[in-house]
């Protein structure tokens, strides 16, 4: 396997990790949903982003070889294996946070995909304009709900900042780049997420100022997801996510 095939195998690892964990992460809402549409939208998008997971760890399994499957990626390694990032792997918490999560994280998406979509490795560019139109489902809904629960209620006020304030350092991590992603954004396979942080806080900054909420200073931020530093909480994810897998290795419907 040469050097470069390597490096863009883990790439998309890593994107399907960050969209299998999420995508879990937002399935917790199915039957605890704040009302019935409500529940049947965020169990959609927890399927736009296993789908989204599938595609990767498809494309990660052809260019590893020997047989593996997605199934290999999402089910038989462990927590210090997983290269998500931090945000994604956070408790559901209640409403509002997970609604602020999704916001910071639409943006993101909805400017990665955009750059993603030039890459000159067809299949990540085949992915990335799939995905896309999904995300901009996705953005239009945590817009609406943040605007609504930010200048709704107090309660709803307070707790929509309170999100804000606990999510803010872990965003940093969104345009961090280690020396794998800078050599494939080099050969413009890849993306490089530093030139994106600009319009991601310009777009963020007017919709929590729509919102009447209150953008936080960057004094800290949480880092290590890519290097498989984890919080105590994707353990626990994965011990749920994997079970059935790991009981009955093999097993075929």
């Amino acid at each position: 396997m040469s050097d470069l095939t390597a490096a863009t195998l883990e790439y998309a690892t890593r994107l399907g990790d960050d969209a299998l964990v999420l995508g879990h992460r937002i399935s917790e809402w199915c039957s605890n949903g704040p009302f019935l549409e409500e529940d049947l939208a965020l169990s959609n998008v927890a399927l736009d982003y296993i789908g989204r997971a599938r595609m990767y760890y498809t494309y990660a399994a052809e260019l590893a070889g020997g047989g593996k499957t997605e199934d290999d990626f999402a089910y038989t390694r462990d927590a210090r294996e997983f290269r998500n990032l931090l945000i994604h792997e956070l408790p559901r918490g209640d409403f509002a946070y997970t609604m602020v999560r999704q916001l910071l994280v639409d943006v993101f998406n909805l400017l990665y995909l955009e750059a993603l979509t030039q890459s000159a490795d067809a299949n990540l560019a085949a992915i990335a304009h799939k995905a896309i139109k999904e995300t901009r489902y996705h953005l239009r809904r945590s817009k609406e709900w943040v605007l609504r629960l930010g200048d709704g209620t107090a309660e709803s006020h307070k707790r929509t900042q309170r999100a804000v304030d606990a999510l803010w350092g872990y965003t940093h991590e969104l345009f961090e780049i280690d020396a794998l992603e800078q050599s494939l954004a080099e050969v413009g396979i890849g993306v490089n997420n530093t030139g994106l942080r600009p319009a991601w806080l310009a777009q963020v900054s007017a919709i929590l100022s729509e919102a009447t909420l209150t953008v936080p200073k960057d004094d800290w931020a949480v880092r290590g997801g890519r290097v498989g530093y984890h919080t105590e909480n994707l353990g626990h994810l994965l011990t749920e996510l994997q079970f059935l897998h790991r009981a009955y290795p093999g097993l075929k419907w």
